[in-house]
């Protein structure tokens, strides 16, 4: 099996420098490292030329973010499986031999994550992914292992390897033909939440999502965009209502977005009365550009039969802001 890791790079020479090494010592041998650089201003491409002339570079012309920055990167890459790993993940010793052994030995799986752990506090899962990604009713992305903000200390609840929902984007392998037959991840996205739609996608057209507790790799996370700027908070409401309107049944889709419209004004409201109103002002910018790109979103849908057994529990709103259900194990047992 022919392994292809993709770091996508925008102006990330000092996260390059720091863990592109533990990349290449960990996977000598059994994978082919490239550099996808989204026209960084950086000086990322000069560092990799003297210092790492071994590494494959591929330079897009322009920064079109996570979605359409790796598009048009493996275009060019040849390999049975593409890992597509962010500059700031530390990987660890042993960390391919079990994701690939799963690829083998599972051929209904077309995307598995790795465990997710936080670098700057090893013993927690990180917010990106953790230990596998779920959604609610309403369309509410969560993990195992984190929920929310509120992330669970790893203590080897989570050491099996089980079919998730969504693998993060952080650190993902994809088999090349499935990445390819569904047309890459939705350019539109530009960045966050792409993962999800695109497991959703592949997932309505009968691929299946798995998690490797196996294989660990350690996240820094919020290089790009933190969880406190408004950037990402437009991102991740518009981002979710256009997977909602592309990969529900019609009618399905229309009822929960009419929900997640009400609880969205309810989310902006507790932004007001955090007095954090650039967060509002995001999330009245991502309704005006979903109510916008609306129609070009429904053109999207895919001709598959839905799947309509697509979440775990109803609302991880009401769970976790409700309930104070934080922890994945108590969720489900629930």
């Amino acid at each position: 099996m022919k392994i292809a890791i993709v770091i996508l790079n925008w102006n990330g020479e000092v996260l390059l420098e720091r863990y592109l090494p533990s990349v290449i010592k960990f996977s000598e041998g059994l994978a082919d490292i490239f550099v996808a650089d989204n026209a960084s201003t950086d000086g990322s491409v000069d560092f990799l030329k003297l210092h790492y002339p071994n590494i494959n570079i591929i330079q897009n012309s322009t920064n079109g973010g996570f979605a359409r920055g790796y598009n048009e990167a493996l275009e060019s890459v040849t390999a049975d499986v593409f890992c597509l790993l962010n500059s700031d993940v530390e990987v660890t010793q042993g960390w391919l031999k079990p994701i690939i052994n799963f690829f083998l030995e599972h051929s209904e799986a077309a995307i598995v994550q790795p465990k997710i752990l936080d670098l700057l506090k090893k013993d927690h899962f990180e917010y990106a992914g953790a230990a596998g990604g779920f959604i609610d009713q309403l369309g509410y992305p969560f993990c195992r292992g984190r929920i929310f903000q509120s992330l669970e200390r790893d203590q080897g609840q989570y050491e099996d390897s089980i079919e998730i929902f969504w693998a993060t984007g952080a650190c993902m392998f994809v088999r090349s033909e499935v990445f390819r037959e569904l047309n890459g991840f939705d350019a539109d996205y530009f960045a966050h939440q792409e993962e999800v739609d695109f497991c959703w996608r592949a997932k309505n057209q009968g691929y299946k999502v798995y998690y490797v507790g196996a294989s660990k790799v350690f996240h820094l996370g919020g290089s790009t965009l933190s969880n406190m700027n408004p950037k990402k908070t437009y991102l991740n409401f518009r981002n979710s209502l256009f997977s909602i309107t592309k990969n529900l049944p019609r009618r399905k889709a229309f009822l929960i977005i009419i929900v997640r419209l009400l609880l969205d004004g309810i989310a902006a409201l507790r932004f007001i009365l955090q007095f954090r109103f650039r967060h509002c002002w995001a999330i009245l910018r991502a309704h005006l550009s979903f109510y916008r790109q609306f129609r070009k979103m429904y053109r999207k849908r895919e001709k598959a039969k839905f799947i309509l057994k697509y979440y775990i529990v109803k609302s991880i709103v009401w769970s976790y802001f409700v309930n104070g259900v934080k922890n994945f194990n108590i969720l489900v047992k629930d």
